[in-house]
């Protein structure tokens, strides 16, 4: 079945990693654009102005870079005209200071300049600049590289909306598949995944999702392990040297998995150098920065499933000057893993809900199948599939559940131990 799983769970990745059709120019697409104008020049300030709201674009227009600095933190736009020549800060310092921006980087940028030397047009794309157009200008052309650039940014949206969004469904479907065949595997990976995700965004890492993938992912190639194996080698205790042979393999299978899959390699690049110790947190490279907290989160899980408390694991690994890089540990300074109380509760199978965690195995009512494991954490779809089976085939009841307090039950058809 675990073979089965692993085919499975690429065909889904590839699936959701198809390329999404390049985005259209559409009327409405263009009252949603934003454009921002900034030019010294008030005469050329009201020709764009009058140019763009006629096609039918929502422009904003400013004197000077800084006004136009500050007014894009409060609201990106979609697309920015700049000047070169202006007072207090020319036009490449504006362009540097948007691209140094993580929320901005992505905004293109076309100067217009009435500069004509073959330097100042390499400054501007060194600067971050995507087009340059030579003042004076014809409104025909700015126009249409207004029309191109803002097509290919909204192509781009697009595709990141889709990795965002599409990928990350595939991979909550994948979760849930590995749900049945080991439960403490998805526990830990939820565990990572907040921390990882935590991490990232305190630091304010760009693509996110990268991040977040990988923390969800990283133990997938676990699955090939059996259970008591891998509870063993996790938490390092008790497993024998066979077991944490196999659990060292985990990272290569992860990245097999991965790694065909488009646009997902450098996420399977993150996995693949998860054990291995010489990645370095001072590199530029995103898959060894990405390796880098998910080797931290998993020590700092292993920690806590040895009874200690989170922030003194934090500590512990502090101690250790120079293994693990201090600005992951201070941005856990104010993270806490999220806590629920469980009380236990013997339940029909109509009264299942998502987030129970299940007591003991749940079997057919003669027996002779094990419909979930025991340790699962129910989602919608292992719900439907209990009630499912005690339709057709019955299950034996009642189910022994661990279901966090104040979770609504009907008490009136509770069953009594």
């Amino acid at each position: 079945m675990k073979e089965e799983l692993l085919k499975l769970a690429g065909e889904m990745l590839e699936e959701a990693a198809v390329s999404p059709s390049q985005a259209g120019s559409s009327e409405d697409e263009k009252s949603q654009s934003n454009i921002m104008v900034v030019d010294d020049q008030p005469a050329n300030l009201k020709l764009l102005e009058e140019l763009l709201t006629h096609q039918g674009y929502s422009v904003k227009s400013f004197p000077r870079g800084r006004l136009a600095l500050d007014a894009a933190v409060r609201t990106a736009p979609d697309l920015i005209l700049l000047d070169i020549n202006m007072p207090e800060m020319n036009g490449f310092e504006v362009c540097q200071r948007l691209k140094a921006d993580e929320r901005l980087a992505a905004v293109p940028v076309l100067f217009l300049s009435a500069l004509q030397d073959i330097d100042d047009k390499l400054n501007a794309f060194r600067a971050g600049g995507v087009d340059y157009i030579t003042k004076p200008f014809q409104l025909e052309e700015v126009r249409a590289r207004v029309e191109t650039h803002l097509q290919l940014h909204r192509a781009r949206e697009v595709e990141r909306d889709l990795l965002e969004k599409t990928l990350n469904g595939a991979v909550k479907a994948l979760s849930e598949l590995a749900h049945l065949t080991c439960p403490t595997l998805t526990q830990r990976s939820g565990a990572l995944r907040g921390m990882v995700v935590h991490m990232a965004a305190q630091l304010r890492l760009p693509d996110l999702w990268q991040y977040e993938l990988a923390a969800t992912l990283c133990l997938i190639g676990c699955i090939t392990l059996p259970d008591e194996a891998f509870e063993h080698a996790y938490i390092g205790d008790k497993a024998s040297a066979e077991e944490l042979q196999m659990y060292q393999a985990h990272p290569g299978v992860g990245f097999r998995l991965l790694a065909r899959i488009p646009r997902l390699e450098t996420v399977a690049e993150m996995i693949r150098l998860q054990q291995v110790e010489s990645s370095n947190w001072a590199s530029s490279d995103v898959a060894e920065r990405g390796s880098c907290l998910l080797k931290m989160a998993q020590e700092l899980d292993r920690r806590t499933l040895r009874g200690i408390p989170f922030q003194t694991a934090c500590e512990h690994l502090r101690a250790t000057r120079g293994k693990y890089p201090p600005a992951l540990l201070d941005a856990l300074k104010n993270y806490s893993p999220s806590r629920i109380d469980f009380e236990v509760k013997r339940l029909l199978a109509s009264q299942l809900l998502p987030g129970m965690i299940l007591e003991a195995d749940v079997f057919t009512e003669d027996g002779s199948l094990t419909v979930i494991s025991k340790g699962t954490t129910l989602t919608v779809t292992l719900v439907e599939r209990v009630q499912n089976f005690e339709r057709t085939r019955g299950v034996r009841e009642p189910i022994q559940v661990r279901a966090p307090q104040n979770s609504y039950v009907d008490e009136a058809q509770l069953v009594r131990v």
